[in-house]
């Protein structure tokens, strides 16, 4: 079992939808407006450590500057986030509503508030010491993890269940706290060990199991843990601290971001040591999985592409500029794609060997992202060793993802795991059709052989087999046609998940 600390980063595009006419979504896929909270509209507090809006890692700063906007329609929600230097630079006048003491070995913090153009709400931590720095949400840039991370988001934790109790804004408290990830799951604990009985509920989000935040026992009493909190069915995980575990075992409700991964992660082969919690809270009601939505304005043809004529030329034309961004040679065969992390869980060791299958049917690869260094060399020799037919840029970039999605013919994701996925949602709103290991998010967003390739055995023979049909489609025109036809109409939108959030916090309500 291999359990890290960081959280997931998942290449994304941003911005609001632009959404295909209704006549392309199939009946099945519509969903019907969220239901109405029995006529409440709660406070929602929504504590995340990155937000699209200033800064993001992945997948979660997505989601955390999209869910909270569509939850408006139903909640007052508002966000709760650190005061990182480029949400300082990047969010305009901030006002301080108190300055609040420090607890145990976590310094004094100011709640400070803006609000963005549209309305919404966004509380920061304002804690010179622990986030007026240089480097992402979690470490320097290219340089692991902050040293004092521990503090970082022990602080936040607090900061969320004092803001939560109405102690940190004197004219608003939270009746519901929604956390995300390991660094705001000990706002859970903290809020069940906080004294009183009037407590607001609280709801944990797992976006990946695989990073816990796990610190020594030592480091209880600095960051306010009671000892009491630190036992096999709370806080300690193997002699050690778990945020994570902390808020899967104070919260009220837990979800994570596929119905799939929610039943994987009850197992001992996804659990990462957390099944035995994890089988008990999912078969008691309290464990939910619920898709993610994306934003796909940016990747959409627009509306006179649709006609499968002109969406060929469309496509054609995009793939002349990736083309021409790493260095291919013109071609009329298929274009693949990598846009991810370049880690081990992203299959992109399974990816390169793919590669010789690809070039071999007459294909093209061109990969775009950065992560571990074995992995970054071995797809730089790669294209070294196939300079015509495969383009590697290490680093990652918005405007160049959207450019590939929109000029791919098909997307390489054989992750050995995917709690949702988003590249895949984006790929096939573009037309590209994703080739995925069939595991969390993967299997609930891709029809295979309709809108993508799924394969069920993680191996390159297995992975080769599908990039196979891939091949054989793109030789028959009538079937490339149909399936990006398919792709295009699947709808990602975040109607569903905000009902289901909605059924969430209203259940977590009657507790």
């Amino acid at each position: 079992m291999q359990v890290f600390e960081r959280p997931s980063e998942e290449p994304l595009t941003t911005d609001g939808p632009t959404l295909l006419p209704e006549a392309l979504a199939s009946p099945e896929e519509r969903v019907e407006a969220p239901p109405a909270l029995g006529g409440r509209r709660p406070n929602v507090l929504f504590v995340t450590p990155e937000m699209g809006d200033f800064i993001k890692a992945g997948g979660l700063g997505e989601v955390s500057a999209s869910l909270p906007r569509q939850l408006t329609r139903l909640c007052d929600v508002r966000v709760l986030m650190p005061g990182y230097r480029e949400v300082r630079r990047k969010g305009g006048h901030i006002d301080v509503v108190r300055s609040m003491p420090g607890f145990a070995g976590l310094p004094a913090w100011s709640l400070g508030r803006l609000t963005r153009p549209d309305g919404l709400i966004v509380y920061v931590v304002l804690c010179d010491e622990l986030y007026d720095r240089a480097g992402s949400p979690y470490g320097p840039f290219g340089a692991g993890d902050f040293a004092d991370n521990d503090v970082r988001f022990a602080r936040l934790s607090l900061a969320a269940a004092e803001v939560a109790a109405g102690e940190a804004d004197p004219n608003w408290k939270a009746d519901i706290l929604h956390a995300h990830d390991w660094p705001a799951a000990l706002a859970p604990l903290y809020l069940a060990t906080r004294p009183g009985r009037d407590k607001p509920a609280s709801i944990l989000t797992i976006h990946n199991l695989a990073y816990q935040g796990l610190y020594g026992a030592d480091r209880l009493q600095a960051l306010g843990i009671p000892d009491s909190a630190f036992t096999v069915e709370g806080a300690e995980f193997y002699g050690q601290l778990s945020f994570l575990k902390a808020g899967i075992a104070f919260s009220t409700h837990i979800t994570t971001v596929s119905e799939t991964y929610a039943r994987e992660i009850t197992s001992p082969e996804h659990g990462c040591g957390l099944d035995g919690m994890l089988r008990r809270r999912y078969a008691a009601g309290e464990l939910t999985g619920i898709l993610n939505g994306i934003d796909d304005r940016m990747v959409m043809p627009p509306d006179q592409a649709l006609d499968p004529r002109a969406l060929g030329d469309w496509k054609r034309a995009n793939a002349r500029k990736v083309r021409k961004i790493f260095g291919l040679t013109p071609s009329k065969g298929p274009l693949f794609a990598v846009i991810s992390r370049l880690v081990h869980q992203k299959g992109v060791d399974l990816a390169v060997e793919a590669a010789e299958t690809i070039i071999a049917g007459g294909g093209q690869l061109v990969v775009t992202g950065r992560g571990e260094p074995e992995l970054e060399e071995a797809v730089e020799r790669l294209g070294e060793r196939h300079p015509d037919a495969v383009g590697v840029h290490i680093g990652f970039d918005d405007e160049e993802a959207r450019q590939v999605f929109a000029g791919s013919d098909f997307l390489l994701m054989p992750s050995r795991f995917e709690p949702c996925g988003l590249s895949q949602m984006y790929a096939q709103r573009a037309g590209s059709l994703p080739i995925a290991y069939r595991t969390g998010g993967l299997a609930d967003t891709i029809d295979d052989g309709r809108s993508g390739f799924l394969f069920s055995s993680l191996s390159s023979s297995s992975l080769g087999g599908a990039v196979n049909r891939a091949l054989g489609a793109y030789r028959r025109r009538a079937d490339l046609i149909a399936m990006r036809r398919n792709a295009i109409a699947k709808r990602f939108d975040w109607t569903g998940a905000t009902a289901r959030y909605a059924t969430i916090y209203s259940r977590a309500l009657e507790v």
